[in-house]
């Protein structure tokens, strides 16, 4: 499999980090969408990240990663779950024309009212358990300096990313530095020979360039950086493109909707088709079926699907 997590540790610094290179994954999700060229390269960068933070968390569930946007981009979002399946989609304003020279802040936060939320969805919730959301506002100049906000204020711990994707190949890079070791009074203990560790692997990293990245394979990337370093590199992950729609979850939101509006479009369209966002799956209701979805059944079962 072409497409890698690799996450190591450092032997000689209290550091950790991790690669991703996806070119399978990227292709699937692409072959569902024809996005402009800088919002394939938000998106791509995005998912990077994505992989990485769920790959830096112990949690069995979803990470969901969504940009809410002002600009030509209205909404970016990505799932990735600890079996490191993925998908994604954009939504846009269809009346703004691209000329492909956007900036980052030009796509998604032309007028300061964009903001990037991060879900953190159990697969086994306790009772009345609810996903974990953080919340903050888009500063920076990419989707790279977002995440870095984000873990600093989320995580409290100095976690440094880079990013880069094209039509082809999504890499990135992340570095994250652990938490420093407690004393007897609780209180973090400094430590000026770790601080220098972390201030050279910084060094190594920050001169990293875009063109480099999505030239270059994950595992000349590691040596040609770190080839001075001892490194303890984990098993690689593999992650795959999944989409978890369904007829049932469609019907879940159809009914959440209410009797009356699916009624009214009924009467409008005539049957309903109805495409999920990630994979452009179709699911059609005709009247028979949405009836049934609003069938009164005394029984608690679910009414008879239909075999039209």
């Amino acid at each position: 499999m072409n497409d890698r997590l690799q996450k190591f540790l450092f032997q000689h610094a209290a550091a950790r980090g991790e690669f991703v290179e996806l070119s399978e994954v990227w292709a699937q999700i692409q072959s569902h969408h024809r996005y402009p060229a800088p919002v394939t390269r938000l998106l791509g960068e995005m998912i990077g990240a994505a992989v990485l933070l769920s790959g830096n968390i112990k949690f069995d569930g979803s990470l969901v990663m969504q940009i809410q946007g002002d600009g030509p981009v209205r909404l970016l979002v990505v799932e990735c779950d600890s079996a490191m399946k993925i998908r994604a989609t954009a939504k846009l304003d269809e009346t703004v024309p691209l000329t492909g020279n956007e900036t980052f802040t030009d796509l998604i936060n032309a007028h300061g009212k964009g903001r990037f939320v991060i879900t953190l969805d159990p697969h086994e919730k306790a009772p009345g358990q609810r996903p974990y959301q953080g919340i903050v506002s888009l500063a920076g100049d990419a989707i790279s300096q977002v995440i870095e906000n984000y873990m600093k204020q989320s995580e409290q711990l100095d976690t440094r990313i880079w990013l880069a994707a094209d039509n082809h190949v999504i890499r990135g890079l992340l570095l994250q530095r652990m938490p420093p070791p407690t004393g007897p009074d609780g209180l973090s203990e400094k430590n000026g020979d770790e601080e220098k560790a972390w201030e050279n692997l910084l060094a190594l990293a920050l001169t990293l360039r875009n063109k480099e990245l999505l030239d270059t394979d994950i595992d000349t990337l590691r040596h040609r950086l770190f080839w001075e370093e001892d490194l303890f590199a984990f098993d690689p992950l593999h992650p795959v493109f999944n989409c978890s729609c369904s007829r049932e979850k469609v019907a879940s939101m159809l009914k959440m909707l209410g009797k009356k509006e699916v009624e009214d479009a009924l009467k409008e369209q005539g049957n309903l088709a109805i495409s999920c966002d990630f994979c452009g799956q179709t699911y059609a209701f005709d009247p028979v079926d949405c009836a049934q979805l609003f069938a009164e059944n005394s029984s608690g079962e679910p009414p008879p699907s239909s075999l039209h």
